[in-house]
């Protein structure tokens, strides 16, 4: 490149730049305000289906348990109260929209469903997403003790939807942007007990290996609509 020696040479002054973020995918995040009484509620209810099917059903799990997807039908009235919370923030995250009227608030009833996760020592999930639905959602009933010591893993992790293209051409570059420092790589959650996320289904994810001394207990959402 030519020394920037003329009169033309300007320097880029970084106040002067633009940056506009394009395909931003979100992942909204709450703290049950009722966690301290809703959790052991929950975990009694999990804990009951469990012994009752023990065999549960096989998804993305590799080990662990996992209960059938009619989580409505058996949590009682904790599991409703969950179901409500998650139904709500699905609500707030969510717009519909016609030509006639632009974007305004959902006027819809979702359809759902959901299942409990247990995961125990040496238990993860393969990477998947969640077809024929619009919004997932994981709520961390124990985090099994993610939350005082990290090497117990378990983490949710996001494989970047746009590729690995940017680690792939040279590992050591990153964007120095801010929510983009990551972009090629994966991003990871750790669970917490008493949080709620929620995701657009689409988006990969796989939960890590956990090693935990009690049980990683979570509740697994699918939020979807069948006509508009």
């Amino acid at each position: 490149m030519q020394a920037a020696d003329s009169a033309f040479a300007t320097a880029v002054d970084p106040g002067d730049i633009t940056i506009k973020k394009l395909f931003i995918t979100p992942l909204a995040e709450v703290v049950h305000p009722q966690a301290d009484t809703l959790n052991p509620a929950l975990k009694a209810v999990i804990e009951a289906r469990m012994q009752a099917d023990q065999s549960g059903s096989q998804r993305s799990n590799e080990g662990g348990w996992q209960s059938t997807a009619d989580f409505a039908s058996w949590a009682g009235e904790p599991g409703q109260a969950l179901l409500q919370f998650a139904t709500a923030l699905a609500t707030q995250l969510t717009a519909q929209h016609s030509n006639e009227r632009g974007l305004f608030e959902p006027e819809f009833a979702w359809q759902y469903n959901a299942w409990a996760n247990v995961n125990e020592a040496g238990a993860s999930n393969a990477l998947h997403g969640h077809a024929g639905a619009y919004w997932s959602a994981v709520y961390w009933v124990d985090d099994g003790g993610r939350s005082d010591d990290p090497s117990v893993g378990g983490d949710l992790e996001f494989p970047d939807p746009r590729g690995m293209i940017a680690s792939v051409y040279n590992p050591a570059l990153r964007m120095r942007i801010e929510g983009c420092v990551a972009a090629g790589y994966s991003t990871t959650v750790a669970a917490r007990s008493g949080t709620l996320i929620m995701f657009p289904s689409w988006l990969m994810h796989s939960v890590r290996r956990f090693d935990g001394k009690r049980p990683r207990i979570s509740i697994a959402f699918n939020f979807g609509v069948a006509n508009l």
